[in-house]
């Protein structure tokens, strides 16, 4: 099941060719990714402060197909493609209406605050296996 949220470009996104910046792909599919998480039902402050545990990107995979510019309304397509105890991989896509623009594999590992891995907690793995039902 793939999680979809809306985002809309803005004069800021744009570089001199009216174009989205190619980085700021990066940052549309980190709120893509933030908004999944939480709808998942998962409070990344708390995970941070209870348990010590923080997400992080290791790899990324882009291919950038096509240019969005000023003003359009984009979605971001996030869908767990894998999850192991401390590992998860996600395909993401910015799409305009049915035509994606840019795709990206992205890989998440669970490390402590001080940046040593850790495994994911038997309930979040749960919650997150639960997403790609």
């Amino acid at each position: 099941m793939s999680h979809r949220f809306p985002i809309r470009v803005y004069y800021e996104d744009t570089d001199l060719a009216g174009i989205v910046y190619y980085a700021n792909y990066l940052k549309f599919i980190e709120r893509g990714r933030s908004e999944w998480i939480r709808e998942l039902g998962l409070d990344q402050t708390r995970l941070k402060q209870d348990q010590g545990l923080v997400f992080a990107v290791r790899r990324v995979e882009a291919d950038y197909l096509s240019p969005a510019t000023f003003d359009d309304l984009l979605t971001v397509e996030t869908r767990l493609t894998a999850l192991t105890g401390a590992r998860i991989v996600l395909d993401q896509a910015v799409l305009r209406g049915d035509r994606p623009l840019f795709r990206a594999v992205v890989t998440l590992v669970c490390l402590t605050q001080t940046g040593a891995p850790a495994r994911l907690p038997a309930d979040i793995r749960q919650r997150l296996a639960s997403a790609s039902e």
